[in-house]
């Protein structure tokens, strides 16, 4: 893809991959409802059952912007299968993540089952929106089978989609400082934890977290709209300078949060962050690793 500093090489980070068992799962939550009403009342396309289906038209839409690997986030527990064929379908495009509750019963025998397929690379754990501390033993025997990398999300957790559907979303905040991951990632040293959105709001306690923890990545992920909670930054600019300062260009990943059709790949989320590190004069060795060098050294698997 063309920017500032020439020919760079992007693979995103973060896009999600709303299958259809994504919008029918929405729909059995707003009965009576169908996937297909589901995506009607949110103006949004309604893939196929098919998870191929989707992963070609991720495809497209990549090749369209130029992107040349993505990695694909199952945004509900449960439909790691539906990322698997996708990336089955289509590996040198992109990489499996996978969302797993570790408070359900089966967690770890759906994880050992999801991976021993090979295309899955990331396990994703949402502690406020499941309401369990990252330090419950539970949370432990998810991580001892776990691949390479952990996606923890932590900060404001919204889903927009659910206020728009009127669906509740009892998330509780007290799970979501990047703080409490400090022990575990001090414990699990050869798993590589990638916390999204530079901590959604908690920017300081994730610089931290990087600063104690070299096995700590930051996902630039999304508008990043939490920056009106802290208003000593001035914008986006200042926020990659400080990361740049404490995590590196070795430990930021470059995402774009897109999600669904028809809006597709998010490229305007691409052109602010091309900006803000044009702004704080990233060279081009660290914009490539920023936009994709990263990510896939991060997803190799240690021998």
């Amino acid at each position: 893809m063309q920017s500032p500093w020439g020919e760079i090489s992007v693979s995103d980070a973060h896009v999600h991959f709303f299958s259809h068992n994504f919008f029918a799962a929405l729909a059995a939550q707003r009965q009576p409802a169908s996937a297909e009403s589901i995506g009607a009342t949110l103006g949004w396309q309604v893939p196929a059952r098919q998870p191929e289906a989707l992963a070609l038209k991720w495809v497209q839409e990549l090749d369209r912007w130029g992107v040349r690997r993505a990695a694909l986030i199952a945004s509900i527990p449960g439909d790691e299968a539906s990322v698997a064929a996708a990336v089955r379908a289509h590996p040198d495009r992109f990489y499996g993540y996978f969302m797993v509750d570790p408070t359900a019963p089966d967690a770890g025998e759906r994880v050992r089952a999801a991976l021993a397929g090979g295309y899955l690379h990331c396990i994703c754990l949402f502690p406020a929106m499941h309401r369990y501390s990252i330090h419950d033993e539970r949370v432990r025997s998810v991580l001892d089978v776990a691949p390479t990398a952990v996606f923890v999300h932590c900060g404001v957790l919204t889903v927009g989609v659910r206020a728009k559907l009127g669906l509740p979303s009892p998330f509780d905040m007290r799970f979501s400082n990047p703080i409490d991951l400090h022990g575990v990632a001090l414990a699990f040293p050869k798993l590589r934890f990638i916390v999204p959105h530079f901590g959604a709001g908690y920017f300081r306690e994730a610089l931290m977290l990087c600063d104690l923890c070299p096995n700590v990545y930051l996902d630039t992920s999304s508008s990043n709209s939490w920056i009106r909670y802290q208003p000593e930054l001035l914008g986006l600019p200042q926020v990659f300078r400080r990361a740049l300062d404490v995590a590196g260009p070795e430990r930021l990943l470059f995402g774009s949060d897109s999600s669904f059709f028809p809006r597709g790949w998010n490229k305007a989320i691409f052109d602010s962050q091309v900006q803000a590190l044009q702004h704080v004069g990233v060279s081009g060795v660290d914009a490539q690793r920023i936009f994709g060098g990263n990510l896939e050294r991060v997803l190799v698997r240690d021998s």
